[in-house]
Parts: structure tokens; sequence; C-alpha cells
């Protein structure tokens, strides 16, 4: 029987989330507080000039804030300079153009909770890896999670390439590879940029189950 776990949510979350999503049923905590450095507003691209971290703005509240009712900011044009970066960083990869499309439309549409942008863009990600994941929201915060594996705010960008989680790092092709070294636990989109239907493998490759 496959186990339950429960991550906090994602923009364009790094490999490890997506070997977690892969290998366990998932749910997705809503109501825990905001806290920055943290990938729910934050996601790792790789550049000519190595990594380069894309943050959406959000809106700035006193005090404390459920992820739930977190609002994107819209003082800066965050979509398009993400969207040119992504270009900048992807154009020349295998499987850009066929999967372009797809992204693009995020980027173009307005938002106003981040959580409804992150969650529509996952369920996109998980339709061109072809994962017929379901995956669910919490009902409401527990600290303890008696019958799931908790790894909320475990998969972090400070410690993002941590074996700690049972994530174990593949290498794969990535087009500045030559210049900068195999770069690991990138956002989602490196690895399907560059190695299209493969990334299943990946995904299936780097987890160490228990």
């Amino acid at each position: 029987m496959q186990s339950t776990i429960v991550l906090s949510a994602m923009y364009l979350g790094p490999v490890e989330f997506y070997s977690k999503i892969f290998h366990y049923k998932t749910i997705v905590e809503q109501f825990e507080n905001y806290t920055k450095q943290t990938f729910f507003n934050r996601c790792h691209i790789a550049t000519p000039d190595g990594v380069l971290a894309l943050s959406i703005p959000i809106v700035k509240e006193s005090g404390k804030t459920l992820v739930r009712d977190i609002k994107i900011s819209e003082h800066t044009p965050w979509q398009r300079t993400h969207w040119r970066a992504i270009q900048s960083a992807y154009s020349t990869t295998p499987f850009f153009e066929y999967y372009i499309d797809d992204l693009y439309l995020f980027f173009e549409k307005k938002w106003k909770y981040l959580l409804d942008f992150n969650l529509n863009i996952h369920a996109k990600i998980l339709e061109l890896l072809e994962m017929d994941t379901t995956i669910k929201l919490t009902e409401s915060y527990q600290d303890s999670l008696n019958y799931y594996k908790d790894f909320r705010n475990k998969i972090l960008p400070k410690n993002s390439s941590s074996t700690k989680n049972d994530f174990i790092e593949q290498d794969y092709y990535q087009v500045f590879k030559k210049k900068t070294g195999f770069i690991p636990n990138l956002s989602i989109i490196d690895l399907l940029f560059n190695m299209g239907n493969e990334s299943r493998i990946i995904l299936k490759n780097s987890e160490k189950l228990n």
C-alpha cells in the first residue's frame, strides 16, 4: 500500500519535491503560516552563470498569514521577468519547444492568490510528466501527523541538496553542464526541458524508499 505524505506548497518545486510525489500519495498543506526563505514563492533555475532564484513578490501583511491567504503583489511585472529568464535559460534545451506552450499561459493570466497559481501550474507539470496523481489539500492544520509522513518545510532552498529527506541526487543532462558542472535539485522545469519524458526515470531513482 502506498504511503501518504504531506508537503508544503511550492512554486515550480525542485526535483526532490516531485520525486516525493512520484512515490507517495500527496497532501499539500494550506493552513500553515507563511514563512520566508521557502520554495512557496521561489524556484531555482540554471543559467550559464549558475543558479538563478526567481521569486514571486507577495503582498506583505501584518502578523501571521496562512499560505492559502497570501496574495501576489501586482506592483512588479514578475511574470514577464520570470518568463524571460526561463526562455533565456532553456530555449536551447532539447524539449523546450515541446512544453513551452503549455507553461506560457500561466505567465500570461493574472493570479490573485499564490496558492492558486502554484496548484494550477503544479497540476500542469504533473500532466506533462504523465503522473496520474491527485493532490489533496489539508482540511485543517495539525502539528503532529500520526498517519502521514511529514515533509512540511523540510524541502528548503537552504538545504535543497541535502540527502536527509531520503532524496538521492541523480545526474542528468543539463544544457550548461560543461560550463557550470551538474547542478542538482533545481526546479522541475530544468529536468523537464532537458530530459523530456525521461524525467520520470530520474524521479523514480531519486528517492530512497524505506
